[in-house]
């Protein structure tokens, strides 16, 4: 008996046995991440906004003028650096990046970090399988970004210069992509 069947009658054996604890079986909870529910329904944006753990992210978003690509169709795939992370840069570093003069060079961190396409941590998993170890990404802003296991289930993210950001939270499903929390702010060859 497939898996699907068996869940079909297991469902139905808790909906007669107990009607109102079947809606729970079926409840799927979404993702927290900076302590917000996130929704796949929603976007990119409409997500990011709520999660306090990537006010930064958000800030620098809207300073580049890229809220309305990130609301649009995709879909696509956003390594998400955490506020920690942009706190690990330089001092002044964000406050330069954030100056409306240094908008293209912002545009281009930010787009660094967005893939074409949804990538789910189960994908990104096979293509580095497939890859013999790893598997280069071709980001928005043109760089590539390098995907590596440590250990079974950690997926590691390398920009072009070696710097490294694990992946935090993965696969926050968006209606126009998908979002992966990580640690570090990758970013392009200068």
């Amino acid at each position: 008996m497939n898996d699907n069947l068996k869940m079909a009658f297991a469902a139905v054996a808790l909906a007669v046995a107990s009607p109102s604890l079947a809606t729970v079986a079926f409840a799927k909870t979404n993702v927290i991440v900076g302590g917000q529910e996130m929704f796949p329904t929603k976007t990119i944006v409409e997500n990011a906004v709520n999660s306090a753990d990537h006010t930064t992210l958000v800030t620098a978003v809207k300073a580049a003028g890229l809220v309305d690509t990130l609301s649009s169709k995709g879909p696509f795939t956003v390594f998400a650096p955490v506020n920690a992370a942009f706190a690990e840069l330089p001092t002044g570093t964000v406050d330069t990046l954030l100056k409306p003069e240094n908008k293209d060079k912002l545009t281009g961190v930010l787009t660094y970090h967005v893939v074409a396409g949804r990538i789910t941590a189960r994908d990104l998993k096979k293509r580095i399988e497939k890859g013999h170890g790893k598997a280069v990404l071709k980001t928005v802003a043109g760089g590539t970004l390098t995907a590596t296991l440590n250990g079974p289930n950690n997926v590691v993210i390398k920009d072009e210069s070696g710097n490294a950001a694990n992946i935090t939270i993965y696969d926050v499903m968006q209606s126009n992509g998908v979002i992966h929390s990580i640690d570090q702010v990758l970013l392009p060859k200068s």
